[in-house]
């Protein structure tokens, strides 16, 4: 295994902590109810290849996210978001993934960013995983009254190494305020954004200047739910060539989803 110094970037001072701080961290995965994890991936159609594996949460004989979610209560908010990372990362490991791993996690969870990272940090090293191919994805659509707050906890993971995602952009409470406080490595656009975007000219000129203002800021653009030729071909030539739906595979319980070789669309 490779030593706990190659997982850090080199301006990353871990901080002391006490077990008290730790505590909850620990219990990580003591939840109250059972979880698993499916799998989707996020393509690069340009080079054909898989760029990360989602990791979405199912319930343990695979039952749909809401069983799991629904269970989520302030009481338990925390150690779910915790347990989220750990067994996210093991299963990443346990089935072999090598490209980008990307999660959600719940900022109104956390209450000191820099002390609830260290669970994380733990399971990457505990399963070789490095950091710098896990994605932290924040959906736009959860209400965050502090903006700041939010793109603080984005800052201090990307400190720490991970890669940083606003999912479901377009469709939420932040949008562009708060690109303007942080700009994440990447943007996924709303699905209801690339629904039929070949055949609507609003969505179509709302696509262009959203990837016209990631290129501009440095930001990778993922569409996700895409589920048609057409949708895929119009995405593909605005300029996005990462991109996610069931066009491409469906989410694999506890598995390793394939791509058809025909989702690809031909190629150039």
């Amino acid at each position: 295994m490779p030593s706990s110094a190659s997982f850090f970037p080199s301006t990353f001072t871990p901080l002391d902590g006490t077990p008290q701080d730790c505590q909850d961290c620990g219990n990580g995965e003591r939840v109250g109810f059972q979880f698993d994890y499916a799998f989707q991936p996020i393509v690069d159609v340009e080079s054909r290849s898989v760029f990360a594996h989602e990791a979405l949460v199912r319930g343990p004989n695979g039952e749909g996210a809401l069983s799991v979610l629904s269970q989520v209560n302030d009481g338990n908010r925390y150690r779910f978001d915790q347990a989220c990372r750990v067994k996210a990362i093991k299963g990443a490991h346990q089935l072999g993934i090598r490209e980008h791993l990307s999660i959600n996690f719940l900022p109104n969870a956390i209450y000191k960013p820099e002390v609830c990272i260290r669970t994380t940090l733990a399971a990457a090293r505990m399963h070789g995983f490095p950091l710098d191919r896990i994605i932290f994805e924040v959906t736009e659509g959860e209400k965050v009254s502090d903006g700041a707050w939010l793109a603080s906890i984005l800052r201090e993971y990307k400190r720490c190494g991970f890669k940083t995602a606003i999912d479901d952009f377009g469709a939420g409470y932040a949008g562009l305020s708060l690109l303007s406080d942080f700009q994440p490595d990447i943007i996924k656009l709303d699905m209801g954004l690339v629904r039929n975007v070949n055949a609507d000219r609003p969505r179509q000129a709302i696509v262009r200047s959203l990837v016209s203002l990631c290129q501009d800021l440095g930001i990778a653009v993922v569409a996700e739910g895409i589920e048609t030729e057409a949708e895929r071909d119009f995405l593909r030539s605005v300029g996005i060539r990462l991109m996610q739906g069931w066009l491409f595979a469906r989410p694999a319980f506890r598995a390793v989803a394939g791509v058809a070789p025909e989702a690809w669309g031909p190629a150039r």
